[in-house]
């Protein structure tokens, strides 16, 4: 079995521990930085759905929808069926915040209409990710329980596709980000100074992604310390 460390106490939990804590602090981070500045309201006077609406016309896209969803900072593009959701929080909102979040979602329907490498990587991934994330650890924990070494090694292999989906977000919402930030200076949607809020908000919006999948490689450090060890152990 996998030698513990002191009182019985895996030391590889810590890797686990400085996941959670990035986690907790980025997504702290990100709800105070929209709430400050979602009180601050854009001398455009526009709301996030207005905005969202227009950067699409100005692109030629007919055929994406602006949709209203429940809940806060619950934005999102849905290739599937078209339609870019805005939250409660964004929609109606004329706040810089709200404006940053809706065009940073019109960056991502330009990147599929474009044909944004990274995007289109990361949706061919969409499958093996839904896999790795349900099926990984059981089967790790599966091959630990019983002794195979090789069978928690293909877990971990399998577990590794979630945490490419992980890295290979990064890139997609950074470009996303950029190419919003560019088009409300360029529509004029915000002035120099109110871009720069926005994007204080969308960076910290980012972090999120890059605590997330920060956590995701520590646990996979982790898992791999755990059979590797194990696997010593019984020799």
């Amino acid at each position: 079995m996998y030698r513990y460390g002191y009182y019985g106490i895996d030391p590889t939990y810590i890797l686990v521990l400085i996941g959670a804590i990035l986690c907790v602090a980025a997504s702290a981070m990100v709800k105070s930085t929209y709430s400050k500045y979602a009180r601050v309201r854009s001398m455009s006077g526009m709301t996030g759905a207005q905005v969202a609406t227009e950067i699409l016309r100005r692109n030629g896209i007919t055929d994406v929808a602006v949709v209203h969803v429940p809940g806060d900072l619950t934005d999102h593009y849905d290739p599937r069926n078209h339609t870019v959701n805005l939250s409660d929080s964004t929609y109606g909102s004329t706040s810089v915040a709200a404006i940053g979040v809706a065009a940073h979602e019109c960056g991502h329907v330009l990147q599929h209409y474009k044909g944004y490498i990274p995007i289109k990587i990361r949706t061919a991934l969409v499958p093996a990710a839904n896999i790795g994330s349900k099926l990984g650890l059981p089967i790790i924990f599966l091959g630990l329980i019983i002794g195979m070494t090789p069978l928690a090694r293909i877990g971990i292999w399998v577990f590794a596709l979630a945490v490419a989906f992980q890295i290979v977000t990064l890139p997609v919402e950074f470009d996303a980000s950029h190419r919003a930030l560019v088009m409300l200076g360029d529509y004029g949607f915000l002035a120099n100074d109110e871009v720069a809020l926005s994007r204080k908000v969308l960076t910290a919006a980012a972090l999120t992604y890059v605590a997330s999948a920060a956590s995701s490689i520590l646990q996979l450090l982790r898992l791999i310390l755990v059979v590797n060890g194990g696997s010593r152990n019984r020799r």
